[in-house]
């Protein structure tokens, strides 16, 4: 067994070291199981991959509540083995994706800022049983020192009856000092989130713990298994050269200052390579308050230009995670990881201003945003925190490729398979094709300016038509609608294979 005396300050814990396979055991049929993890960091893999052996020969299932996605050896391994029966608050997992889509995982897809609360107040469906948690060491005290992310880490080993330690070995111990440990209180005797600044710290450098709750620590040495970014093409750049323009515009219009507001970023590809672009960029002394850490955020510290990230997790590539450990003493300088109830918080995305970009699977002709249904009924990831901040950011961009499945589908349509965010929250269109400013914009112009700067040129006209014809049947209603037509067009791709 892999030695972790020196991470277990506690000597009285000592004893509590097993193996995965004998903490495994402890976990039964039905049980509500909370695990750490935010993306692909942080998240418990030796206790649920030995979960998910014994599944295979004695099939059973378990709720499975985590602070968003996790890796392979959580989320891959579990849905692998049909050992999940209720599922939330997000995930990434293609086998996951599948079992949800199929019928075989009750899927809970949930803005991140409310999914801790939800699971205090047991409209999950009771109480914690047991939360598996990974942690670099515990200390004298019994209180855990988390990993590479904390997501709802804290509030479930609040809640929960039983905790499961994993001692991941390969996790530095350079990590402590870089959380900021903060659990609000619940209604009605929350207080005001004290966060005035990115920087500002307000909890604790670990996640508190009642030693008393500690039935086993596990000892572990896999890492993280984090997924490959992509090439950063030329959409994308295309795409964060029109962000940086539209920049550029507001500070001259002197409604954003010369190191903008605090930024915050989605994960995947298109989010890192707008980040990316920054780094070329005139602008300096950059903040972030997000979720996730990526790789162009490291690019920014490079470049000396980023000050502050603050968020709840690492989502870097495999090559970003090494270069994280590699440089962690002087990236350590400029993160800071907090609980997704504060990384996500819309009170304090509201206070600081933040420059809210995610992405989008789809957008339709009046501003309303997919970001989560293919088609309207098929899952892909889910809405994640993109709500969290667009709701309550001072600026909203959503930012997609304006065709899809080589060509054949627009991602700019008359009317969204699946609505997640209104148009009501929709400042910023942007596609490779051009940025479509929406404010100030009512519905029949907003339609014009997204046709005309962000529609790829083989679906522009048919999209204009539409609109007019849409335009002159209704009257020039408020938003006019072709309903029938509209759906029509995700209907053809059914059938047909394109849009065209």
């Amino acid at each position: 067994m892999i030695d972790i005396l020196d991470r277990v300050r506690n000597k009285d814990l000592r004893s509590r070291i097993v193996s995965a396979e004998e903490a495994a055991e402890y976990i039964k049929p039905g049980m509500n199981v909370a695990t750490s993890g935010f993306t692909s960091a942080g998240y418990t893999k030796a206790v649920t991959t030995a979960l998910a052996k014994r599944m295979e020969k004695d099939p059973f299932k378990i709720n499975l509540w985590t602070g968003a996605s996790t890796g392979l050896e959580e989320d891959g391994v579990l849905a692998k083995v049909n050992g999940i029966d209720k599922r939330m608050p997000y995930q990434t997992d293609k086998a996951l994706r599948n079992r949800i889509n199929s019928g075989d995982v009750d899927y809970l897809d949930m803005h991140l800022s409310e999914s801790a609360q939800f699971a205090r107040y047991g409209y999950m469906g009771g109480d914690i049983d047991v939360a598996i948690v990974e942690a670099c060491a515990i200390t004298k005290e019994g209180n855990l020192i988390p990993t590479t992310s904390l997501g709802n880490t804290a509030s479930y080993v609040q809640q929960a009856d039983v905790v499961i330690v994993e001692l991941n070995v390969t996790q530095p111990l350079e990590l402590e000092g870089m959380h900021d440990v903060y659990v609000p209180l619940d209604p009605p005797h929350r207080l005001p989130i004290p966060i005035v600044k990115c920087d500002d710290r307000i909890g604790t450098t670990y996640i508190p713990c009642n030693p008393a709750k500690i039935k086993y620590i596990v000892p572990c040495e896999t890492k993280d298994h984090t997924r490959p970014l992509g090439q950063i093409d030329e959409n994308s750049q295309v795409m964060s050269r029109h962000i940086l323009d539209l920049f550029d515009k507001e500070i001259k219009a002197g409604r954003m200052p010369k190191n903008l507001l605090p930024l915050q970023s989605g994960v995947g590809k298109v989010a890192n390579a707008v980040i990316h672009g920054f780094v070329k960029s005139n602008l300096e002394n950059l903040s972030v308050y997000t979720e996730v850490v990526q790789d162009g955020m490291f690019d920014l510290i490079d470049a000396g230009k980023l000050l502050i990230a603050s968020g709840t997790a690492l989502a870097p590539s495999p090559e970003g995670l090494d270069r994280f450990y590699k440089n962690i003493k002087e990236y350590r300088k400029h993160i800071i990881f907090r609980p997704e109830e504060i990384s996500n918080s819309p009170e304090v995305a509201r206070r600081l201003g933040v420059i809210a970009m995610n992405t989008a699977i789809e957008c339709d002709i009046y501003g309303n945003v997919n970001s989560t249904h293919i088609m309207g009924s098929k899952m892909m990831n889910g809405i994640g925190g993109s709500g969290d901040f667009a709701r309550n950011a001072y600026l909203t961009i959503f930012c997609t490729g304006s065709t899809a499945k080589d060509g054949k589908i627009s991602s700019i349509v008359p009317f969204c398979s699946h609505v997640d965010h209104t148009e009501h929250d929709v400042d910023i269109i942007v596609t490779e094709q051009g940025l479509a400013d929406l404010r100030g914009l009512s519905p029949r112009k907003r339609a014009r300016e997204i046709i005309e700067k962000c529609a790829h040129p083989d679906f522009k006209p048919m999209l204009l038509d539409y609109f007019e014809r849409a335009d002159a049947s209704t009257k020039h209603a408020q938003t006019p609608h072709l309903l029938n037509e509209a759906l029509s067009w995700h209907q053809k791709f059914l059938e047909t294979g394109s849009m065209k």
